[in-house]
């Protein structure tokens, strides 16, 4: 298994009961010895609750950590196997101590300070792999962190570890070296896609926040599915530097939490005008010191919110929830006004969509290839050359993905950045949409327009027998390739 200890926990019985056990401890933290102890509930604490305990002295960073690898441990190695985890970071422990004297000696860093974060697999560290779920890149180590990776880590936050994902970011729930990932409140249904780690981890309290990416709804699905709160936020807030690319007119890393403070206390540390992301200087003025700090409970008076009639009355279970918080919104003072898009450009939007992501793919993952150290494919080609090869489960458990890789060749053969109507689809297509919810806001008075992440409940998950536990960090050299 892995190298690391599960200091919370004594000798065991084997099994699922051990499970059982190790949640019973992890649920809710214990502050004994004191004439006033209290107790933290894991899976409600915000990161503003466990701040407060560490000023008290009644948590350290490390005993948070011991607690979240236990968990890891009981329900995503054991038990049901979620399968949240590619890798976990070995030395999460010791830079949870370091982090712990250093809040002792000079004080916390910011509100991340000593907190566990867990990374979409796609986002590079310089001290794991980033695989993003792919076989052809196992092993994989980047050179540097990304952007957002090195704001994290000064923030003082530690990289628990790497969340399996759809491989590449698209295509079914699951990844060619470990298998899908599971929904933790039902087995049997979706956690989404293509950040169903993250969603899953945080969901199943293995973490308490973490990253994803979104291109076409990868922060926003996994949210909605695994019922945690999740941002996409505006192209050019968080730079794409150091994230391996699907479509990078889209691209975005996200924040997902289990609470809407957390979402913004990541935001605040993870911003900034970076010099590798030409989009992030969109951004420059515009940034707030502290995104917890507009959080309010009151915003909702005197707002006026549009909803979007136009993805509803597919579910009668998801329209009553939504009718409900609509409910809440007119309580808490919103007018509420029914909205509808165009029909045309509800039948158009897959187009648009696929008229940048195919084209962009291609050359784009051969930019981020080209980083990475020799044996690894530098080409979409050398993709699918590679992928034709992989007709079984590989000795160390990873498993074909035809749904992706089928994919490759729609990419490779989907056109390219330089033909006219992908110059149309960039230059006046995309305009032309934002224009248009632009006009919709304006004709309305809105101050926001809602509606369903999914129109429908998560759907069954797809049945995919997955390999052996792989959470050891691999060695830093590419797989041998079958020939």
């Amino acid at each position: 298994m892995r190298s690391h200890p599960s200091p919370c926990r004594s000798p065991r019985p084997p099994g699922f009961v051990h499970g059982l056990l190790v949640v019973s401890l992890a649920c809710v933290i214990a502050f004994a010895g004191s004439a006033d102890a209290q107790s933290l509930s894991l899976s409600e604490a915000t990161i503003a609750d466990l701040n407060a305990a560490f000023d008290r002295g009644s948590l350290t960073s490390e005993r948070l950590v011991a607690l979240y690898l236990a968990r890891i441990e009981a329900y995503d190695d054991d038990g049901p196997r979620l399968n949240a985890f590619l890798t976990l970071n070995p030395r999460a422990l010791e830079t949870a101590r370091a982090l712990d004297r250093e809040r002792r000696e000079t004080g916390p860093r910011s509100l991340l300070h000593g907190i566990p974060v867990v990374l979409k697999d796609n986002v590079d560290t310089h001290d794991m792999p980033t695989t993003a779920g792919s076989l052809l890149l196992k092993g994989s180590m980047p050179p540097d962190d990304a952007f957002i990776v090195q704001r994290l880590r000064e923030a003082g936050a530690i990289i628990l570890g790497k969340a399996n994902m759809s491989e590449l970011a698209s295509g079914v729930q699951m990844s060619s070296i470990d298998g899908p990932m599971l929904n933790p409140h039902n087995l049997t249904r979706t956690p989404s896609g293509s950040s169903g780690g993250t969603g899953v981890a945080i969901a199943a309290w293995l973490a308490q926040v973490g990253i994803g990416t979104d291109t076409g709804g990868s922060v926003r699905g996994p949210a909605t599915s695994n019922g945690i709160a999740g941002l996409k936020p505006t192209l050019g807030l968080l730079s794409r530097d150091g994230i391996v690319p699907l479509a990078l007119s889209f691209d975005t890393a996200g924040p997902m939490a289990r609470s809407v403070f957390d979402v913004a206390a990541m935001l605040t540390v993870m911003v900034g005008v970076d010099p590798a992301d030409e989009a992030t200087r969109a951004s420059d003025g515009h940034l707030l010191a502290d995104y917890t700090g507009v959080l309010d409970e009151g915003a909702l008076a005197g707002a006026r919110i549009g909803i979007a009639r136009d993805f509803l009355g597919h579910d009668t279970e998801v329209d009553w929830i939504i009718g409900a918080a609509l409910d809440y919104m007119r309580e808490a003072g919103a007018t509420v006004v029914d909205v509808r898009y165009p029909g045309w450009l509800l039948d158009a939007k897959a187009d648009f969509y696929q008229t940048i992501r195919f084209r962009e793919f291609p050359a784009q993952i051969e930019d981020y290839l080209a980083t990475l150290s020799p044996g690894y494919p530098r080409t979409l080609t050398g993709m699918i050359e590679r992928t034709s090869r992989i007709v079984s489960p590989t000795p160390d458990g990873g498993l074909p993905n035809p749904t992706r890789w089928s994919f490759f060749r729609q990419e490779l053969n989907g056109g390219s950045m330089d033909d006219d109507e992908y110059i149309a689809m960039r230059d006046f297509g995309l305009p032309l949409v934002r224009a248009i919810l632009t006009g919709v806001l304006d004709e309305h008075d809105l101050d926001a327009i809602v509606y369903p992440t999914s129109p429908t409940r998560p759907g069954p998950a797809r049945p995919v027998s997955t390999g052996a536990r792989r959470h050891r960090i691999p060695p830093p050299r590419p797989p041998t390739w079958p020939t």
